[in-house]
């Protein structure tokens, strides 16, 4: 690669990055509604045709980073789950890791609350089906492993999920402390029982 090839990349990559973090902090304070392609460009030093060089409207920018977080949490609670030794372990380390994950980015936890109901109806986005995909693979390796009882592991992996991310929401829309012991607690508990009685 040439270097001004090289240097061409890299403008991109950081425009393509700045309206990422402006399009996150446009879409946590206002929602993604009331929200323009104007108001995230407006937060960015790029000019205003620059944004549909990488995205086509707000919908395919607010994919990108729904996409891009749901990738980030995936990685998350996978590592998690892989490092359990115990039935318990491999389930309430994934929810833990991902709630965790939603409150340690203020961003991020102010995107999900502001945006839950848009984020719930794009829920069968690639990244979100990655995370059942994902989950259902893990939990088979559970299986062979002896960790958890046979069960239809796709069903299983989109229960967790689904109830993941409504806790999650509701936690992180109450007001006060967002309790991720609570809400680890109570998804661990629905999902141990569930699984305890499969295996009997």
């Amino acid at each position: 690669m040439t270097p001004a090839a090289g240097k061409r990349e890299r403008t991109k990559q950081a425009n393509r990055a700045a309206i990422l973090a402006a399009a996150r902090g446009v879409f946590a304070e206002l929602g993604y509604g009331a929200a323009t392609v104007r108001d995230i460009v407006r937060r960015t030093d790029l000019a205003s045709g620059t944004f549909y060089n990488y995205f086509p409207d707000k919908e395919a920018v607010f994919r990108a980073i729904v996409d891009e977080t749901a990738a980030e949490a995936l990685a998350r609670t996978h590592v998690a789950r892989s490092r359990g030794q115990t039935t318990e372990a491999f389930v309430a380390d994934g929810f833990r890791a991902y709630f965790s994950f939603l409150l340690e980015d203020p961003a991020t936890f102010e995107l999900v609350r502001r945006n839950a109901g848009t984020i719930r109806a794009m829920f069968g986005g690639a990244a979100i089906g990655a995370g059942v995909a994902q989950l259902a693979e893990d939990l088979a390796e559970g299986v062979s492993a002896g960790l958890v009882p046979p069960h239809d592991t796709e069903l299983m992996a989109s229960a967790m999920v689904g109830t993941a991310f409504e806790v999650g929401v509701r936690m992180v829309e109450r007001t006060g402390e967002p309790d991720v012991d609570g809400a680890v607690e109570l998804c661990a508990a629905l999902f141990l029982g569930g699984l305890d009685r499969l295996g009997r």
